[in-house]
């Protein structure tokens, strides 16, 4: 019978035709044993091109930076975008593409948007989440999404205000270089490639030190050695942006970065420029909102005049003058009615602000003269308090001139510490400032919503300058969280917040080495209008929102008397010169001493908790045995305590760490650990217990972590008012 359907299946085979057959489709029969591709070796087909068809064609450019290969590649991938660059070094690659709306502008602003993403793809990861994939954007993201953004909208011509799209995607990631950087100069190569009117390209590098010796494009392992985090972006001959995280480095070691930084930066430049003449497009001519110089002209006529004596006037504060700034406004458009200019009318709100930052510049290079009065390094009154909640484990208040900041602090176990998924860095970080700007702070209404880019930024800068005077976390293991929140804001309330959050610090006790401050210095400059040089320029000190809003640079500078912690430069115009920039470092550092000064004389040193009131932290150290029976079967002892008691008690290899609100609850929560877990018995010492059993010899008494002992009959009290021994 077997062979007879052998023999029916082989006909049936024999019958099909050939190209239908097992073997001519590259498998083995059912027959031999098992299915799969056959191992025969087959002759390879010959692929023709059919006429018409278009082949990928690929453009690359390398060069090395720092002892780092690097590659610009554009045409394999994401070809239907305006411009889209793959930049590669190491294993690292990232993904950068531009695109800009269709049809004409209808906003009076760039409404550029710029995208970062790190997939755990990248890293080999599958998210760590219940739907198992990415949700909303990460701190991370967005904080490098603003490095991104910060040095390319400058470079966009006046009045281009059509909506561009920048999305940079990283596609594979070693974990040694930071793709940061790499995704910014992906997305200059994508905007020389685009369409898209812009004035690049422009270079993106970070500088590290180690030993004193600076280091060109940093891995990951150096800078976890590194004194020194800078990043910085120019054109050729101009700065655009800065950002740095450092351990106290001095202005003039800081100068010798910025300008080794330059050189190296501008390396990037011309690969770009190479790979624009093989692969780029002809720029496309968009229309320009640029305003009229006949509506220009009238505005000025009517507003110029009472604007200048406004500003001329030192009294009036923030809402004061823009009270009677908005009233000047009315007057113009009432004249501009009775004209019936409707073009006038509707570039009426730009016109005046034209006009205003005419007249603001003008006083202050001509005069010297400022808004509220003060001179051009001259700081804002400042006002501190420390302690001001004493049930929080630390507060503070700062002020400088109208704007004012409450910073207070919360102290956690190492288990509260933020879990960190970005496919480079630490896994977690012990200590968080988190910034807030409510309406209120500037008497406006408004919704609250997420994450804001804005409010990250700001805040990430404060506790980037923060970090460096932390004590170390085998001396000071806890987690540490800031709550900056803005009360009212007339500019600089990042700068606010650092301070605030220094003196917040040492008002709850943490042993800070010393005092951090920042001071925000602006910049207005008057420019050759045929050579495009620089002729005259000014450097405030301590800027208002005003001044910040018709300025050229808001240049963030913190740091502590011996050096600077954190920088953060944005600027308005196309690119500043370095020498401006370390000028400025000198400006900054004076003012910078000048609110330290305060600081000091308000808390000097860390506060010591007398107040039984005040919240308790208790690290203490036990066998891994010993941590077991504490958090029992599946951690519902460890819950049950918490419950009873109100506190938190975090547990990771041989230590336990408790937090209670006071000293009450500290003293019960460490009576009920020390009875489960045991403490070392002293003679003389004096301990609670259950009695387990009764002789007539007298009790076994269960105490000390489960230990028995024996209560000798003539040891015991005979008063009937003994309820426990």
């Amino acid at each position: 019978m077997a062979t007879a359907a052998a023999h029916r299946s082989n006909l049936l085979l024999g019958r099909l035709p050939h190209f239908l057959t097992w073997r001519s489709l590259g498998f083995r029969t059912v027959c031999s044993g098992r299915m799969g591709f056959s191992s025969q070796p087959e002759p390879e087909p010959e692929f023709h091109t059919r006429p018409g068809t278009k082949l990928l064609e690929t453009f690359t450019e390398q060069f090395e930076i720092g002892s780092r290969l690097i590659t610009l590649e554009t045409g394999k991938i994401a070809r239907f975008a305006n411009g889209a660059v793959v930049l590669g070094m190491d294993d690292t690659r990232v993904l950068s593409t531009v695109c800009s709306a269709k049809g004409d502008a209808v906003k009076d602003f760039l409404p550029l948007t710029v995208d970062y993403q790190e997939k755990q793809f990248a890293q080999g990861v599958i998210p760590n989440t219940f739907m198992r994939r990415e949700g909303a954007p990460k701190e991370r993201e967005l904080l490098c999404g603003r490095i991104i953004d910060r040095p390319i909208r400058p470079l966009f011509p006046a009045g281009f205000f059509h909506e561009v799209q920048v999305t940079a995607s990283v596609l594979s990631s070693d974990g040694k270089q930071d793709p940061d950087v790499m995704a910014a100069n992906a997305t200059s190569a994508a905007l020389m490639l685009s369409d898209i009117p812009w004035a690049g390209p422009i270079g993106m590098i970070r500088i590290g030190r180690i030993e004193g010796k600076f280091i060109v494009n940093p891995t990951m392992d150096e800078l976890s050695l590194s004194d020194l985090n800078l990043v910085y972006a120019c054109t050729r001959d101009k700065t655009l942006m800065i950002d740095v995280q450092a351990r106290e480095i001095s202005e003039r070691d800081l100068e010798a970065g910025l300008r080794l930084a330059h050189p190296e930066a501008v390396k990037y430049i011309e690969p770009q420029i190479r790979l624009a003449a093989k692969a780029g497009k002809h720029k496309k001519e968009y229309k320009l909102s640029l305003m009229p110089e006949r509506t220009l002209e009238k505005v000025a006529q009517l507003a110029e005049a009472p604007i200048e004596e406004v500003f001329t006037d030192p009294k009036y504060g923030k809402f004061e003058r823009g009270e009677a700034l908005e009233n000047i406004t009315q007057d113009v458009r009432k004249a501009l009615e009775e004209e019936c200019d409707e073009e006038s009318l509707r570039l009426l709100p730009k016109a005046v602000d034209t006009v205003r930052k005419k007249v603001v510049r003008r006083r202050i290079i001509a005069e010297g003269s400022r808004l509220d009065g003060r001179r051009l390094d001259e700081v804002r009154p400042v006002y501190c308090e420390s302690g001001i909640l004493p049930t929080l484990h630390g507060s503070s208040l700062f002020s400088r001139g109208d704007t004012q900041v409450l910073c207070t602090v919360t102290l956690g176990a190492p288990g509260d510490a933020q879990r960190l998924e970005s496919v480079v860095g630490p896994p977690s970080k012990r200590f968080m400032l988190h910034y807030s700007f409510p309406p209120f702070c500037i008497n406006e209404v408004g919704k609250r919503g997420g994450l804001n880019r804005r409010e990250v930024g700001h805040g990430t800068l404060a506790e980037k300058a923060l970090l460096a005077v932390l004590p170390p976390e085998d001396e000071f293991p806890y987690t540490v969280r800031i709550n900056s929140e803005v009360m009212a804001s007339d500019g600089s309330t990042s700068m606010a917040s650092v301070c605030g959050g220094s003196m917040a610090l040492m008002d709850a006790g943490i042993p800070l080495r010393k005092h951090v401050a920042g001071v925000s210095v602006g910049l207005v400059s008057e420019v050759d209008q045929i050579t495009g040089t620089i002729k005259e320029y000014c450097i405030l000190t301590d800027i208002l929102g005003l001044e910040d809003h018709l300025g050229d640079m808001d240049f963030k500078i913190v740091g502590t008397q011996d050096g600077v912690t954190a920088i953060q430069l944005d600027i308005k115009p196309a690119g500043i010169p370095l020498d401006i920039v370390c000028e400025s470092l000198e400006a900054a550092r004076k003012g910078r001493i000048q609110i330290l000064d305060h600081m000091e004389r308000e808390i000097s040193a860390p506060r010591t908790q007398d107040d039984r009131n005040s919240p308790r932290l208790a690290t203490l150290k036990y066998s891994n045995d010993a941590l077991r029976r504490l958090l029992g079967p599946m951690g519902a002892l460890k819950r049950k305590i918490e419950d009873e008691t109100g506190t938190r008690m975090s547990v990771s290899d041989g230590t336990l760490t408790i937090v209670t609100k006071n000293q009450s609850a500290m003293d019960k929560v460490l009576e009920k650990v020390d009875f489960i877990l045991g403490r070392e018995i002293e003679i003389g010492g004096i301990y609670k217990g259950t009695i387990a059993s009764i002789k007539e010899y007298g009790a076994f008494v269960e105490f000390n972590g489960g230990q028995q002992g024996l209560l000798h009959i003539s040891e015991m009290s005979h008063e009937p008012s003994c309820s426990c021994v």
